[in-house]
């Protein structure tokens, strides 16, 4: 089976064509594509997926081909569309004042032929707004669609600077969030300050993902929290574990804290005989 091409849509939204004319293309290159009402714009962001890397597998018989690559004509009438957003956006927020609900509008996107009309939002809890889609679909005479988002989305399209200093991660390069939970954080010894390892989105930050694989590979080689030897003639239990510095921290009934190296610690283990108590 031949390899398929990966594209993003403006709305962020991704999806898999073909390119059986063969086109000379390249990532990061934008193409005109068919969707399911009319054609859109869409930048590629892989030209060879196998079948078996795609996650969320499409219905293979809709798969279709790109129709071209983008050209001037289509670059011009990009512009066009994003010049007519702002106008609309203008409209939205006039309409919104007469709704009984509170929303934030955060993006407006029409597709390139002006068949959809896509509004991005944030908002507290779920809005029943059927009939405001109504009278929008009136107004500007397309299919609209009203998309609410989660904090995750929001700092996407917000886009910003990390605590790193860098922009998001999310907004540079990572396609698809990835999974970040508070077990990572444990086992990174963060779990003291939650805050600190929250991003503005209000979830844990993606770089605990990152960093999973490396803590625990060198938890292998570290005692578990809460261990027990016996040292200047105490008990004490392991309370942390520095993997960076290769370091281990005790502590005693008496509240007594030492700090001792790994290897310093395997030796103390070794002259209690191996043995653990709790």
């Amino acid at each position: 089976m031949q390899d398929y091409i990966k594209v993003v849509f403006r709305t962020r939204r991704e999806g898999y064509y073909l390119n059986e004319k063969e086109y000379p293309i390249q990532p990061e290159m934008n193409v005109i594509v068919k969707v399911e009402r009319g054609e859109d714009i869409a930048n590629i962001v892989n030209c060879a997926v196998e079948w078996d890397k795609i996650d969320k597998k499409p219905d293979i018989s809709e798969i279709s081909s790109i129709k071209r690559i983008a050209t001037e004509a289509d670059d011009k009438q990009l512009e066009i569309v994003k010049t007519k957003e702002e106008e609309t956006k203008k409209k939205f927020l006039e309409m919104l004042k007469t709704q009984s609900f509170t929303m934030k509008l955060l993006q407006t996107i029409y597709q390139l032929d002006g068949n959809k009309l896509t509004f991005f939002f944030s908002a507290d809890g779920r809005i029943d707004f059927r009939d405001f889609v109504r009278e929008l679909a009136s107004e500007f005479k397309t299919r609209i669609e009203l998309h609410q988002t989660s904090g995750r989305e929001d700092a996407r399209r917000l886009g910003g600077l990390g605590m790193c200093g860098k922009t998001y991660c999310c907004v540079s390069f990572l396609r698809k969030f990835n999974q970040v939970t508070i077990q990572m954080a444990k086992d990174q010894n963060l779990l003291s300050n939650l805050s600190k390892i929250s991003g503005p989105c209000g979830r844990l930050l993606c770089c605990l993902h990152y960093e999973e694989d490396y803590y625990l590979k060198k938890s292998e080689d570290f005692p578990e929290l809460g261990e027990v030897i016996h040292y200047k003639e105490k008990k004490m239990y392991v309370e942390k574990n520095d993997y960076y510095n290769n370091r281990i921290n005790l502590i005693a009934d008496d509240r007594e804290r030492y700090i001792l190296t790994l290897e310093e610690f395997k030796n103390i283990r070794k002259q209690n005989n191996g043995k653990t108590s709790s």
